[in-house]
């Protein structure tokens, strides 16, 4: 006798820790989050009650994220999108406090663009990870280059290095991370776990090296920050002495980190089981410490290198790539592409 099964749709579950949601109005700030993987944009805020409050809105492969004053920029599979507020200050509508509504979209074909950030003068600086290159958005074609590596001989879309992070200090490009230091079309592959170096953008010097898959770099108090992504190792670099000092391990594979005050926010993954993930000294530190990779976000005493609050993403969502921090938001949403919403909120400027 045959029987039939009803499929099971995958869920999310979103679980923090006790003062997690405490932190967050201490701090005033709310979230924002991707996951390329089932190409969401997710935005983690607080209720009237203080409760948990997600809002989700879906585009296709969004990774790179950055706040600008009154809005956001994001990269997706073949586009970057300018998001702006268009709520007035102190404008509510269901106890939500921001409307961010896609208005400019830039159409750059699939860069595979990582790392974003806006200069002192406005201007988008994105991580042209295909390019090996930094670029920022052209009017008439899919990019401007910026700045490439000295070891990149040629721009081509050949992924050589696979540059992915970008630090900016006092308004300017100022550090990048790289994978490896290949000049052959997927070279990086190779050297995930010890290939990996911090350049400086101003010099074009290498001024840390041996690192694993580093991402996220950022400066902050005076510091420079990366996720050892390949070890779980979060620390800081030294660009004068070249040196990686970690100040706490992750479970999981780390991509995406901000900061507000003395805590740093780390998004968390968990890693594919394929050949760019095995292999990792992340595997073996797991195992040491009897624990399992997650999902999520885990926020960081810089004073003390402990874990004081966290988010555990379960379910649908396994990975991650940026997070950054909203301030003075309390409770955000977005207009997507997927209802007819975006065709009934309109606005005048006056």
């Amino acid at each position: 006798m045959a029987t039939s099964e009803t499929p099971i749709t995958p869920t999310l579950e979103i679980t923090t820790s006790r003062q997690m949601l405490s932190w967050l109005a201490e701090q005033k700030i709310s979230i924002a989050l991707t996951t390329y993987q089932i190409g969401k944009l997710y935005f983690i805020g607080l209720k009237p009650d203080n409760s948990l409050s997600v809002f989700e809105r879906s585009f296709n492969r969004c990774m790179g994220l950055c706040a600008t004053p009154n809005g956001l920029y994001m990269s997706s599979l073949y586009q970057v999108w300018r998001f702006e507020n268009a709520f007035e200050a102190g404008q509510q509508q269901d106890s939500f406090d921001r409307l961010y509504v896609p208005r400019v979209g830039y159409t750059t074909g699939d860069l595979d663009i990582h790392d974003m950030a806006v200069d002192s003068n406005g201007r988008l600086v994105f991580v042209n990870t295909l390019f090996g290159c930094l670029a920022t958005l052209s009017e008439t074609h899919s990019f401007k280059p910026l700045w490439q590596p000295t070891f990149i001989s040629k721009l081509a879309a050949e992924d050589r290095c696979h540059l992915n992070g970008l630090a900016m200090r006092d308004g300017q490009p100022a550090y990048v991370t790289a994978v490896s230091q290949s000049d052959v079309a997927d070279g990086w592959r190779e050297y995930r776990n010890d290939g990996g170096i911090v350049i400086d953008v101003n010099r074009n010097e290498i001024v840390c090296s041996g690192l694993s898959m580093p991402h996220s770099p950022r400066w902050h108090n005076g510091k420079l920050w990366l996720l050892n992504s390949g070890t779980g190792d979060f620390g800081c670099v030294n660009p004068d002495t070249g040196y990686f000092e970690p100040i706490c391990f992750c479970p999981g594979y780390m991509r995406g980190l901000s900061f507000q005050g003395d805590f740093a926010l780390i998004g968390l993954s968990r890693p594919r089981h394929n050949k760019t993930f095995s292999g990792l000294a992340l595997e073996d530190n797991l195992k040491s410490r009897n624990a399992e990779a997650r999902c999520g976000i885990q926020i960081i005493d810089l004073r003390s290198g402990d874990v004081v609050h966290w988010l555990r993403m379960e379910g649908i969502v396994e990975e991650l790539y940026d997070v950054v921090t909203l301030p003075n938001v309390r409770r955000p949403m977005a207009l997507g592409f997927k209802t007819d919403e975006i065709r009934r909120v309109l606005s005048i400027e006056v």
